[in-house]
């Protein structure tokens, strides 16, 4: 008994890959990829619906699984444990700025590039070379930065 033609589960493969268009990241893909191969398949073989069914259910199964490593090769490949990204405070550690408010009880400003923070550190006057040891949220700690040797 042949209910469902081929171009019926045509449909349904495009009616959810443009599912997976408007929520993306809920793996419609991988099913609509079954339903693709089940049409494919049924188009070639004119298979019953239970044979149908069962083509579905294998080629999407299939296919999820290949859609779970896909993704998690991706992720693990563009995913660095260490990337300062969204993480400032990280990538601070270790520059280089200038005092451009005395310090006094150890507290003060310091310019990093083209901004101003609040300091802690050791008493240092106005125009002191400092590098950033570490951050505590808008906080950064600084010691005197030592004169680079020549060459």
């Amino acid at each position: 008994m042949h209910i469902i033609p081929w171009w019926g589960w045509t449909i349904l493969a495009a009616m959810l890959a443009l599912a997976e268009l408007h929520a993306p990241g809920s793996y419609l893909i991988w099913i609509a990829l079954g339903a693709a191969l089940t049409a494919a398949a049924d188009a070639a073989w004119e298979l019953s619906i239970s044979a149908q069914v069962g083509v579905f259910t294998g080629a999407t199964v299939l296919s999820c699984l290949g859609g779970y490593f896909v993704y998690r090769k991706a992720i693990t490949d563009g995913h660095n444990d260490t990337s300062p990204l969204n993480q400032r405070n990280i990538s601070m550690v270790g520059a280089r700025g200038v005092v451009s408010e005395q310090f006094q009880n150890g507290r003060g400003k310091v310019r990093l590039g083209d901004s101003v923070w609040l300091a802690e550190g050791p008493d240092l006057a106005e125009g002191t070379p400092v590098i950033v040891s570490s951050v505590m949220g808008t906080r950064v700690f600084v010691e005197a930065a030592r004169a680079k040797p020549p060459g």
